[in-house]
């Protein structure tokens, strides 16, 4: 961790809903990370020690878990990226892509716009394990009584046994769990205006949760390229592949700080 960062690098640090692992004050760009439904800033602490020095990741905790426990759970996609856009906007003085995993993928894309709203231009979107926002599914998992919902929780793989097997852990995830899968089940794409930066899709190729003709979908939502990258495995491919998924983070990210910036 760096000891000599400015004054004003420090104060900004503080606070309850961004998170900096491994800060990189000499990084050119930012990565800003939004976890999954039930998931924390503390998923992505990995990615920041691997991706510093050259970009500085920023981690975004939500309400209603770890630390943030006692505040009540966002229950809507829009009203949360209106909070975590308001808490970016100190961190845009450089260059900033956002990468969102599920869930994240959906907030990521609502912050993205309304970023780019406010004359701030993101570098791109990194949206992961989720189907882009205009195609609908019919699902209330939310709905489900404790035992459901644990239910979906195991058959996606992202929360441990060790969490699902303790009582008293589960109680502190299932109230986050369940208010995170009402805000992704009942967000419906508003036709809106696009973005206009670039849009990274990345899958796991046997990932349910989501289709090809889903992933490809997310070209609608924006006016740049957007590709998709397959990796193998299923909704937390992220664990198994990390090391391809950050390799390709990190040509995206350079190669989109190199393309020409529009005002």
């Amino acid at each position: 961790m760096t000891t000599n960062a400015p004054t004003q690098n420090r104060a900004r640090d503080l606070g309850a809903w961004i998170r900096r692992f491994q800060p990189a004050e000499d990084a050119a760009v930012r990565l800003v990370c939004l976890p999954h439904a039930g998931g924390a800033a503390t998923y992505y602490f990995p990615v920041a020690r691997a991706l510093a020095p050259g970009i500085d990741v920023l981690s975004v905790q939500y309400p209603g878990r770890q630390d943030r426990r006692s505040e009540p759970v966002i229950e809507d996609v829009r009203a949360l990226a209106d909070l975590i856009t308001a808490e970016l906007r100190p961190w845009c003085d450089r260059p900033l892509a956002l990468f969102g995993h599920s869930m994240g993928a959906l907030v990521g894309y609502e912050v993205a716009r309304r970023l780019q709203a406010e004359g701030i231009a993101p570098l791109g979107l990194f949206a992961s394990g989720r189907r882009a926002p205009s195609t609908v599914r019919d699902e209330a998992v939310h709905r489900r009584d404790d035992q459901g919902i644990i239910s979906a929780l195991r058959e996606l793989s992202g929360t441990g046994d060790e969490v699902l097997d303790d009582e008293d852990l589960l109680g502190m995830v299932l109230t986050a769990v369940r208010g995170d899968y009402k805000a992704v089940e009942t967000y419906r794409a508003d036709g809106g205006p696009v973005l206009d930066c670039p849009i990274q899709v990345l899958t796991g190729d046997s990932d349910e949760m989501t289709s090809p003709e889903e992933n490809l979908a997310w070209e609608r939502h924006t006016t740049a390229e957007c590709r998709v990258e397959e990796f193998p495995g299923g909704h937390f491919y992220l664990s198994e592949q990390a090391p391809a998924v950050l390799a390709s983070v990190r040509d995206r990210m350079s190669a989109w700080a190199a393309a020409p910036r529009h005002p």
